[in-house]
Parts: structure tokens; C-alpha cells; sequence
């Protein structure tokens, strides 16, 4: 039905604006929780996240084998989907691939390239199929430091050309900055890039 993509630095409020959009579009909303506890840290965020959301909200856990939603009833009753957030569910990919990053081939990372972006993909076919609002939810990672390790490098790098496809994708995308929303597209309105770029 719509893809509305949010997009910003860590901490720059885009969870939060994704939650106000939510509640814009609809009262029935099944927030997609991508991260998996691995330490102390991220224990506490997912907290804040949980505590930070409507309790009539639905919660999955997931970050793959999106094709699979529409046998959970809290997909289906749901008129609106949230996804929170994108670099979450690459760095599962990454991490579950086993992939030694420092001595494997550049096929094997296009290949995992492949199946993150056909995962991505198929969460918006499934969503607009079934008549639901999708938002996205995911951080800019290219404006810093280039990492110094080839993990870090693939990493950034996935998570460029994964966004680049969601903006594609997407009927309305938000750049938060410091808490400030950016439109970025409206449906039927994008910036085009000039004829002599």
C-alpha cells in the first residue's frame, strides 16, 4: 500500500518519528524487532525500545524469511508494519553467514549482498500485497570514518546499497537529523538528478 523509509545517525531520533508515523497511520501496528540480545548493552536498548512503544502494539522478532508473515495472525490483523531497523538485520546476516571477512572472496559477499537485499524486498512485496503501511527504519552509515577492517568496510558498504534499494522502493522517506525529520520524498515528488551530472 505505502513504504515510508526513515533514515539517520545513531541516536538522531529516527525510532521514535518512525513511532509517530505509525500512530498516524494506524491504530493496528506489528512492530518487526530485528536486533537479537547479545549483550548487556543492546539488552538495554531493546528495553527502552519495548518500553518506549504503545502496549496495544503486536511484536515479532525477526530479521529473515519475510515470505513466512502471513502465517502469523499478528501480521494479518495488522493494518500498519513497522520495522526497526535495517543495520540490525544486516549485521545478523553478516554474523550467521560465518563468513571469515578478512580471507573470503568478494562472490561470497555479493552473494550475501543477494540474499539481504531478496529479504528486504520480499517484506515490501509481502506488505503491499497485503494492504499494509510499511515503514523502514534504518541508520546512515556511510557519512563517518571509513572502518579499517574488511568486516566493517562490507558492512558499510551493504548497508549503502541495501538503503539505496529502500529509497528506490519507498513512497516517502525521512532523514532524521538531531531529531529533526527531513523529507526527503513524497510520493510522486523526487529529487532528480541534473541532466549533466
Amino acid at each position: 500500500m505505502s513504504v515510508t523509509f526513515v533514515i539517520g545517525g545513531s541516536r538522531s531520533g529516527k525510532s521514535t518519528f518512525a513511532e509517530l508515523k505509525a500512530n498516524e497511520y494506524g491504530e493496528k501496528v506489528l512492530y518487526i524487532a530485528t536486533a537479537v540480545i547479545t549483550d548487556q548493552a543492546m539488552a538495554d536498548r531493546v528495553k527502552k525500545h519495548k518500553e518506549q512503544r504503545p502496549k496495544s502494539w503486536k511484536t515479532l522478532e525477526l530479521y529473515s524469511d519475510f515470505h513466512t508473515l502471513t502465517n502469523f495472525n499478528e501480521f494479518n490483523e495488522s493494518d500498519v508494519v513497522l520495522i526497526d531497523c535495517m543495520t540490525t538485520l544486516i549485521g545478523n546476516f553478516m554474523f550467521d553467514s560465518k563468513l571469515d571477512f578478512d580471507n573470503c572472496s568478494v562472490d561470497e559477499v555479493n552473494n550475501l549482498e543477494k540474499r539481504i537485499i531478496n529479504n528486504v524486498i520480499s517484506l515490501i512485496d509481502i506488505c503491499n500485497d497485503n494492504n499494509k503501511k510499511l515503514i523502514i527504519v534504518s541508520n546512515e552509515t556511510g557519512l563517518g570514518v571509513v572502518p579499517s577492517y574488511y568486516m566493517g568496510n562490507y558492512f558499510r558498504d551493504i548497508s549503502g546499497r541495501t538503503n539505496n534499494r529502500i529509497g528506490q522502493e519507498s513512497d516517502y522517506m525521512y532523514f532524521i537529523f538531531s531529531g529533526i525529520p527531513i523529507k526527503l520524498k513524497h510520493k510522486g515528488e523526487m529529487v532528480k538528478w541534473p541532466q549533466d551530472f
